[in-house]
């Protein structure tokens, strides 16, 4: 027998008359069921259903808490550029994302610190991206591209990273970067549409989008391992232009 059924055929035991008679019962279960959707729908809509906390609004003030401070370390050899450049650090920090900066001489670090007047919480972190790119040897006017754009980040790597090489292998490794005059780090940085700078010894520093900075790390790791600036501005134009066709 079929034990599932909902409705079981069940003779009437009133008289003679309807002995022949069949009547319908519903089965334990569904009216089990109905009962506990019954229940659900009168906690919901009953008068007495919990209702949802409403807290009031919190003011600008409350949320953005104390104030942050964020340093940034200067190395020796960009005190110079950061002397002759100051005014052109100083005024977006302060004018455009209303925090508080300055060059401790002690510690030779860029402190940067919020303020009442400071409306935005990421203003900090972009002011502290923006200090840390020129620290790193990009020009003033592309770092400033952090603070405009959201979409913009750093990275850097070492070029022994990709291939442990010494000597002349790794100068060699850093001038097939750089080509001639600089040619083939400007050809990587155009079509990629990033900003490429060969830090120190081994250093490489890249800004851009997350999509344009691996693009422009894939070329450079490929001439790090020894493949030729030709074959090298064949694969970056095709994947830029397959980017820009998706786009």
């Amino acid at each position: 027998m079929d034990t599932d059924k909902t409705t079981l055929p069940v003779a009437a035991a009133d008289g003679p008359e309807d002995a022949g008679s069949f009547t319908t019962v519903k089965s334990k279960k569904s009216q089990k069921r109905k009962r506990e959707a019954g229940g659900a729908d009168m906690e919901t809509e009953g008068p007495g259903a919990p209702k949802r906390p409403q807290f009031p609004a919190i003011s600008s003030d409350k949320l953005r808490g104390p104030d942050e401070m964020r340093k940034v370390s200067v190395p020796a050899h960009r005190y110079t550029p950061l002397k002759e450049n100051w005014l052109k650090i100083f005024t977006p920090i302060v004018e455009n994302l209303q925090l508080q900066v300055r060059f401790n001489l002690k510690t030779r670090n860029v402190e940067i610190k919020t303020c009442k007047e400071t409306q935005d919480i990421g203003s900090l972190t972009k002011a502290s991206d923006f200090v840390k790119a020129f620290v790193l040897g990009f020009q003033v006017e592309d770092a400033l591209a952090l603070i405009r754009l959201d979409e913009l980040f750093l990275e850097s790597f070492d070029v022994t990273d990709v291939k442990p090489l010494k000597g002349d292998h790794l100068s060699r490794a850093i001038g097939r970067i750089a080509g001639k005059g600089g040619k083939t780090k400007f050809t990587i940085e155009n079509v990629t549409k990033t900003r490429i700078v060969l830090a120190e010894t081994r250093k490489v520093h890249i800004l851009g989008s997350f999509q344009n900075i691996k693009m422009a790390r894939t070329a450079i790791c490929n001439l790090i391992l020894g493949s030729p600036p030709s074959k090298v501005y064949g694969n970056i134009r095709v994947v830029a232009s397959r980017t820009a066709e998706r786009f």
